[in-house]
């Protein structure tokens, strides 16, 4: 892909009158919701290990996240196109809505199952909470301001992910932990408020034609991906096959659709966008590499590790709070360098980290989980935060949203494929050697029963655990390596500012 197919920064400005103070204002509500949607990732990861002990069903371990994620994933672009078409405050609306209805009843469900269901109304919502306000961020910002404010925005996110830890952390120790979902409640409220008060819009209107097949096109293949991915050590190999092969024809299909249409879904033309068509490889492989951390590590040190649930915070929370860091670096590195420069050295820094978390061994204690994520945290921080800066600048308003929105519609097809990918290879790990190592896993995660595990159970378990991660966190070394590979491909001399000579 050459640079001449880098379009010129944007040069109409967003349909938005707003004063300096409403601007604080905005700014503000926006940070909250993403605040809301980040400390729900960490505190739900750090306290699995415990709803998993009280609920059971270590084999839907991996649902819980996925049907989240997959929920949020389909209905990302969709948002996105209709943030474009009718403006962004009424779909922040509605997905706070749907992401606090989620989060109430999540507090209340009574077997994993239930807890599954709930997790996809609250994806439901997630899935526009935030990218439109991601988005809109972008819209009351521009040129070098915009890559200013994405240095808060990575304090606040990294706020988020160092407080979800802790809070969960001490909810599973003090209270219930049907808390770590009710936590979201004021802050919804508050953002909804403040935006009514302060967020206008002169959107005009035109007549639109929504891409209902494209969407439904999507939903089906990602949906029964995940589902194949999954359920991949249960199913037999003409099941499996059948199903990947009816994914990948119904996503082909969804492609040679969206070329077509007249309004689609997901613009196939927005790839000849080098910026966009890398930024969107970078997002799918930095995503799966996340969960393969986020998902998996706490219960790790717990299991393999015999360590404390707090001890996994302790771990997440080092990755959260070196986020932010390497954001605020990012927005430096590309207004003095290039934006190129910013995404390479975070490729660089993510395969560092990468390699000590292959190294990792139950024997090297807390210390070197945490510097292992600490160095994979500043690494995200450097590469996503500047690709999603770089993509907003090089787009115009109309296609602001949808661009934006597939940034993170393909983080989070990521982090649904490493969910589930590596869920798969987990389960198989400990199926292929004990027999009822899954509900030995389930008692392993609650103290008190762990106790009563007889000690010639505990030593296999914990070994065919740590293996089975092991090779998790190979895989996230050559998903680290394409991170590298598409930074590589960033156009040169490309800054907030407009163009440079460096890169």
């Amino acid at each position: 892909m050459a640079s001449r197919n880098v379009p010129h920064p944007e040069s109409s400005p967003a349909p938005i009158g707003i004063s300096a103070a409403n601007r604080r204002w905005v700014f503000a509500a926006a940070l909250m919701t993403n605040f809301m949607a980040a400390i729900e990732v960490t505190i739900v990861a750090t306290a699995m290990p415990t709803i998993v002990g009280d609920l059971g069903g270590f084999d839907l371990f991996s649902w819980v996240f996925t049907a989240y994620l997959l929920t949020q994933a389909v209905t990302i672009p969709i948002y996105g196109r209709l943030a474009d078409i009718y403006g962004r405050k009424r779909l922040l609306y509605i997905g706070i809505a749907l992401f606090l209805a989620g989060s109430v009843l999540c507090g209340f469900a009574w077997s994993m199952m239930s807890l599954i269901v709930f997790r996809v109304l609250q994806g439901l919502g997630a899935g526009a909470v935030m990218p439109v306000a991601q988005t809109l961020i972008g819209d009351i910002y521009r040129g070098a301001d915009r890559a200013r404010m994405q240095g808060y925005i990575s304090t606040v996110f990294g706020s988020a992910a160092i407080l979800g830890p802790i809070v969960g952390a001490v909810i599973v120790a003090h209270w219930s932990w049907s808390w770590v979902f009710w936590v979201n409640v004021p802050l919804g409220l508050a953002s909804a408020v403040m935006l009514a008060l302060t967020l206008h819009e002169r959107v005009e209107r035109h007549s639109h034609r929504i891409d209902y097949a494209g969407s439904a096109l999507l939903a089906l293949g990602t949906g029964v991906l995940m589902y194949a991915l999954v359920e991949a050590s249960s199913l037999g190999s003409g099941a499996l096959v059948a199903l990947l092969a009816a994914s990948v024809a119904l996503l082909a299909v969804f492609v040679l659709y969206e070329s077509q249409a007249h309004e689609p879904l997901l613009p196939i033309s927005l790839m000849r966008n080098p910026i966009i068509a890398y930024g969107n490889i970078a997002s799918v492989v930095s995503g799966a590499a996340i969960m393969g951390i986020t998902a998996f590590l706490p219960a790790y040190m717990q299991v393999a590790m015999g360590q404390s649930v707090l001890a996994g915070g302790y771990a997440l929370m080092a990755m959260s709070g070196a986020w932010p860091v390497g954001g605020f670096t990012a927005g430096r590195v590309a207004m003095a360098f290039s934006y190129r420069a910013a995404v390479v050295g975070g490729g660089v820094v993510l395969v560092i980290g990468s390699l000590l978390m292959i190294a990792l061994d139950p024997s090297r204690g807390v210390a070197w989980a945490v510097a292992s994520t600490l160095l994979m945290g500043y690494g995200f921080g450097l590469a996503n935060n500047t690709w999603g800066v770089a993509v907003q600048a090089n787009v115009e308003w109309t296609e602001r949203g949808v661009a934006t929105s597939s940034i993170v519609f393909s983080r989070i097809i990521g982090q649904a494929l490493g969910t589930a990918i590596f869920g798969g290879i987990v389960n198989a790990g400990l199926a292929r050697h004990i027999a009822g190592a899954g509900d030995l896993v389930n008692r392993m995660l609650e103290p008190a029963l762990r106790a009563e595990i007889p000690s010639e159970l505990v030593g296999p378990v914990m070994a065919d655990f740590a293996a089975a991660l092991h090779r998790v966190y190979v895989i996230n070394g050559f998903l680290a390596l394409i991170v590298l590979a598409s930074a590589l491909g960033m156009p040169r001399g490309l800054t907030p500012q407009g163009s440079s000579s460096r890169s």
